[in-house]
């Protein structure tokens, strides 16, 4: 990733005291990321596809979804972006209170790229963030955001 530019991340999450505690673990890790906030399915589609509101939403590098939200949930989001040529190399980390085999068999089925359960406390959320940052934006290569990296 360029050290210049933060890091784009969606973060799809209904849960008001999750997106307050990943918005304040992300500025407390003093991360250079840019953290744009879905609160359902059907919206992270719509901003993945920049449809509506969200025609100039920025390609995130990465997506924390949630796996039981209203409208859409997690599963299906996962399945539609892993099937969708354009979207499909977007790593994308469940981040999930379950863990539940089912659940973790099932996201890795539909390509899930990691699978976290969300800490119960803040220490061990602030924790989770900065290995997050550690491994996944520092160390993993990911595809380059532009499809003419492609060509």
């Amino acid at each position: 990733m360029d050290a210049d530019l933060p890091i784009e991340i969606l973060l799809v999450e209904d849960n008001a005291g999750d997106i307050r505690l990943t918005l304040e673990a992300f500025k407390e890790a003093k991360l250079s990321s840019h953290v744009s906030v879905v609160r359902d399915g059907e919206e992270a589609l719509a901003f993945l596809r920049k449809k509506g509101p969200y025609a100039c939403a920025p390609r995130p590098a990465f997506i924390l979804l949630d796996l039981n939200m209203p409208k859409k949930d997690g599963r299906e989001v996962l399945r539609e972006v892993k099937a969708d040529p354009d979207l499909k190399t977007i790593p994308i980390i469940v981040l999930t209170t379950s863990v539940a085999p089912a659940d973790v068999a099932k996201s890795y089925d539909l390509h899930a790229n990691c699978y976290i359960q969300k800490p119960a406390g803040y220490d061990d959320f602030l924790e989770l963030i900065r290995r997050l940052d550690s491994l996944w934006f520092n160390v993993v290569q990911v595809p380059s955001v532009t499809k003419e990296a492609l060509e």
